[in-house]
């Protein structure tokens, strides 16, 4: 008799708004070992650089918690978690714990206020406990300041309302020196104009239209100065408008680092969650996120997993929250199905109150169909 128990690898990104990718991929297996109670199971929930980044690296195993006390967007000390690898020399930072806009109620959201300096806090104490390599997620900010808290969380002496003043850069943090740093960054934005941090991404942290022209050319004051200090014109570098512009600030200093390099957040999720190795060992792979849409082609999670899975000869299905024609589209030319969880139209508040049962429902329709597939394979 052949053995038909299947290698299945559950490898989701979070459903932004209702479910994190860990939630998600729990609910997904729970399904399918209701259908297929003998398969192998392996979860490797993913994240894109941004908020629940963390969650998803610790799941994967192989990493302790750590903190760190720092400033929050509005200044107010808090204590910051990041991970740190069983063998001491790896740590993994978020920068949604330390300036991320959760971090701020609705009714608190200032703009111009908020700073990054927390980030650059927990960098360095990452920095000062003796760890080499260092991936930063910069998803989920609450600021626009174009890095420079940052700049002064790691160590550098800035004047205080001078426009004229250059940044004291000597006084980096010299732990820097030490660090491979990997920054997770899923945008392309540049710095400044109408594809800049104020314009695309001050809105949604609370920046009306004129405050929006006020940060965009704060930002460009700015860029002036440190540009001025490192000699490195890098404001239009993709990814230098991520974060509110810290990654403008980081790529203006990437030459303090052992070394630095912007890559996308979903794959060095991957690395971090040792994702090759579960996917050579699979028989499927089950992806999702909460929407597969047009976006999808521009290397959300979905779109990663799915390449990698068609580079190992593994079968791969997206599962969506929604999925739109044009979701479909971008996972067909890789042998990807795109699948919906939704049983009926619901508004995201209704989705929130079904809980996990759709998605756990979804998955053992998965299975079930899988089964029908291999009993008509069989008779063939």
């Amino acid at each position: 008799m052949i053995d038909r128990r299947m290698r299945v690898l559950v490898a989701p990104d979070s459903y932004k708004g209702t479910f994190t990718s860990i939630q998600v991929a729990r609910a997904l297996a729970a399904g399918w070992r209701s259908a297929r109670p003998l398969d192998a199971i392996v979860l490797a929930p993913l994240a894109d650089g941004g908020e629940g980044t963390l969650e998803a690296i610790a799941a994967a195993g192989g990493w302790e918690w750590q903190s760190a006390p720092v400033d929050d967007p509005l200044g107010r000390r808090i204590s910051a978690r990041w991970l740190r690898s069983a063998e001491r020399d790896a740590a993994v930072l978020e920068m949604a714990e330390a300036s991320g806009l959760s971090r701020v109620a609705v009714a608190e959201r200032d703009p111009a206020r908020a700073t990054s300096i927390g980030t650059g806090q927990l960098l360095s104490a990452a920095a000062r406990a003796g760890v080499r390599r260092v991936t930063l997620g910069i998803g989920g900010s609450a600021i626009t300041d174009g890095g420079l808290g940052l700049l002064r969380g790691l160590g550098a002496h800035l004047a205080e309302g001078d426009d004229a003043a250059l940044p004291d850069l000597e006084s980096l943090d010299p732990a820097l020196a030490g660090i491979e740093l990997d920054v997770a960054c899923d945008v392309s934005n540049p710095l400044l104009g109408p594809d800049g941090a104020a314009a695309v991404f001050g809105p949604q942290k609370g920046a009306t239209p004129e405050l929006v022209e006020q940060l965009d050319e704060r930002n460009r004051r700015w860029a002036d100065r440190l540009e001025s200090a490192t000699g490195r014109r890098v404001r239009d570098v993709p990814g230098a408008g991520a974060a509110g512009g810290v990654g403008f600030a980081l790529l203006a200093i990437g030459d303090r680092f052992a070394s630095f390099a912007l890559r996308p957040g979903v794959e060095l999720a991957m690395a971090a969650a040792g994702f090759d190795a579960k996917l050579a060992a699979a028989d499927l792979v089950i992806t999702g996120e909460g929407r597969i849409d047009a976006s999808t082609a521009f290397g959300k999670t979905a779109l990663a997993v799915a390449r990698r899975a068609q580079a190992a000869g593994v079968p791969c299905i997206a599962l969506g929250g929604g999925v739109l024609p044009e979701g479909i589209a971008a996972l067909a030319p890789l042998g990807a199905i795109a699948v919906p969880v939704v049983e009926r139209l619901m508004s995201l508040d209704e989705a929130i109150a079904a809980g996990a049962a759709p998605l756990e429902r979804a998955g053992g329709r998965l299975a079930e169909l899988v089964t029908l597939g291999i009993g008509i394979v069989s008779r063939g």
